[in-house]
Formats: C-alpha cells, structure tokens, sequence
C-alpha cells in the first residue's frame, strides 16, 4: 500500500482493528483509548468525534491536540521497519500508534507501554 492510500483510510476503519487486535489478548477497548490518548492529546469525547466524523489518518494525526513528547522514546520495529527511523512524520505517528497497540496486545504494562 502506498502512503497517499495508507493516509487516506480513515481513522474509524483502523480504530476497530487496533481493538480487535487487543482484544483477541484479553485487553481491553479502554486501553486502546488510552494509549490513542495518550498519544495524541485527544480526550475521550474529542477521540469519538474523530471517529464519528470518519477522519482520515492524515486529518486525524493533523488534528491531534498535543502529540505526547514521550513518544521519542517509542523504539521498535513494525512492519520490518524501526519505527525511530521513518522519516516522513506522518508515517512515523501511525506506527508510533501501531507499535504501542502490538505492545499492549503482547501483554506488557500500561505503565511501560505509556513510557511513564
């Protein structure tokens, strides 16, 4: 998939998938919120509208209130790819967001998923 096709999808496509995918490990919907939150500045209500509006990535990353300044610590690799590598910015939040959800669906601690 190409980048303009992986921005285009809208957030309310992926959201599901990210909690499926932890749900499937016994996590919870509410720890994927957390973590989106956490990550983007979004609250609870503001992370809906988002996702009733039917944003694209590219909108909804834009749109983040604050991205989280701990989220440079974010190290891994997704998709065969380190994540503190990407250079498009874009990209680098959507597997910033993609890692810290493989995180939270391999069990470890919110505590150390949140980098607190």
């Amino acid at each position: 998939m190409t980048n303009d096709r992986l921005f285009a999808l809208t957030f309310a496509k992926v959201y599901p998938l990210y909690v499926q995918k932890a749900e499937r490990k016994n996590r919870t919907k509410a720890e994927v919120d957390r973590i989106i939150c956490w990550l983007t500045g979004y609250s609870q209500a503001q992370l809906e509208r988002q996702i009733e509006q039917e944003s694209d990535l590219k909108t909804f990353f834009a749109r983040a209130p604050a991205f989280h300044p701990n989220s440079s610590l974010i190290k891994g690799v997704i998709c065969g790819v380190r994540v503190e590598e990407i250079e498009d910015p874009l990209m680098q939040k959507i597997r910033y967001l993609d890692k810290l959800i493989d995180e939270l669906a391999k069990g470890k601690a919110m505590e150390k998923i949140l980098r607190e």
